[in-house]
């Protein structure tokens, strides 16, 4: 190998330059890419120089490719990635973050950098009518690295995270078969339980058992059926409010469908999906000051991109369905409706985002504390942090 600044170049990049020694005139390199991690292999300079001139000084041809190589400080993310890429230390990458902690970023500009495909790991970027609402990424970004897992289900489907596991072995297989690296970025904490975990075996519960469960709890209203659900499932009730009609009704039903608690069940954990592999594992992290402005500055842009008229088409939703807890949408709605000015909608999904956000971390800070934390502060430098551990 010769080393080109701190780059490496492969051999046969090597004998493409001495090919050139006998040919002239200098090369303008001026119309390649400002720097070489847009260049997807080090042969691509070759491959410019033939396409150039027939007639090269080898040494001109160094000289500005030092010049290329050496835009940015040294060393460059490329830069680490040729020396290290072939000899990564983990089978899968897994990076979470709340919200709007720029998590999303991060992964696709790794993935760049070590071949990677992306897997979703955000219990509302599964849903395929909610793309703005969620900040999935854009279709720009989805096309310059593959992802997998976004907006591949309705809306209207009771998504599970026990689905979400066996979706989420799939696109790990694909990867690993394309022999690529498989990144999963999200921020629910079920789903990087259900990967390095594992799910219990929940019963089935019938739709029956489901609908008797709804009923009674329309009927009797929250605090009623939350002293129900106390006196079959205690644990489980003193860690639920009464407000969680989702979790309320599932505790119920479970116990309903099998005669034993939901805490029961939780306590018999299946294999993980990621079981036995090497992890490199991060957690991003933001100031909360920042992490808010970043909330409010992405909920603004949310609405110049249309999020009032995605809102509007995601109506009708039982209560009880996953996504009709996405963030912005009842605020919106009710915006729509006359209940709320636009003003006061925003401002109200703003806090609610932020208060998602806080669960968020203190989920991760109680259940992910021997993942490191990576400060997100300065976006450019997330990946930078995060080479040295892959």
């Amino acid at each position: 190998m010769l080393g080109l600044g701190t780059t490496l170049l492969e051999t046969r990049v090597i004998h493409g330059l001495d090919a050139v020694a006998t040919l002239g005139e200098p090369l303008d390199l001026t119309l390649h890419p400002p720097h070489a991690r847009d260049i997807e292999r080090a042969l691509d300079i070759v491959a410019g120089i033939f396409q150039c001139g027939p007639h090269i000084r080898p040494a001109y041809v160094i000289d500005r490719a030092q010049g290329l190589f050496r835009q940015r400080l040294e060393p460059c993310d490329f830069c680490r990635v040729a020396q290290t890429s072939s000899h990564l230390k983990f089978d899968a990458i897994l990076i979470a973050g709340t919200t709007a902690s720029g998590k999303s970023h991060a992964a696709l500009e790794l993935a760049k950098l070590v071949d990677g495909v992306i897997i979703n790991a955000d219990s509302m970027q599964v849903y395929r009518e909610a793309r703005i609402l969620t900040a999935r990424p854009s279709d720009a970004e989805m096309s310059s690295v593959t992802h997998r897992l976004y907006g591949h289900v309705s809306a209207r489907e009771a998504y599970s995270t026990g689905r979400y596991q066996s979706d989420a072995a799939a696109a790990f297989a694909e990867a690993r078969q394309m022999q690529r690296v498989p990144i999963f970025v999200g921020g629910t904490g079920l789903y990087f339980n259900a990967l390095t975990r594992g799910l219990s075996a929940m019963p089935v519960v019938p739709a029956a058992v489901r609908a008797a469960a709804r009923a009674t709890l329309d009927e009797i209203g929250n605090e009623r059926f939350h002293e129900e659900l106390a006196s079959r499932d205690p644990e489980l009730a003193l860690q639920l409010r009464t407000n969680d009609r989702q979790r309320l009704l599932r505790a119920f039903e479970v116990f309903e469908a099998s005669g034993k608690p939901l805490s029961y069940w939780q306590k018999h954990a299946g294999e993980p999906v990621l079981a036995g592999l090497r992890l490199a594992t991060f957690v991003l992290e933001l100031p909360r000051a920042l992490l808010h402005e970043r909330i409010a500055a992405r909920f603004g842009d949310m609405i110049e991109k249309g999020a009032i008229d995605e809102a509007l088409a995601l109506v009708d939703f039982d209560p009880p369905l996953p996504a009709a807890k996405i963030i912005g949408r009842p605020e919106l709605l009710a915006c729509h409706q006359g209940l709320l000015s636009k003003e006061e909608a925003v401002t109200r999904a703003i806090a609610a985002t932020r208060r998602y956000a806080k669960r968020q971390d203190t989920w991760f800070r109680n259940q992910l504390a021997d993942w490191p934390r990576i400060d997100a502060t300065d976006r450019r430098n997330i990946v930078t942090k995060m080479l040295p551990f892959v």
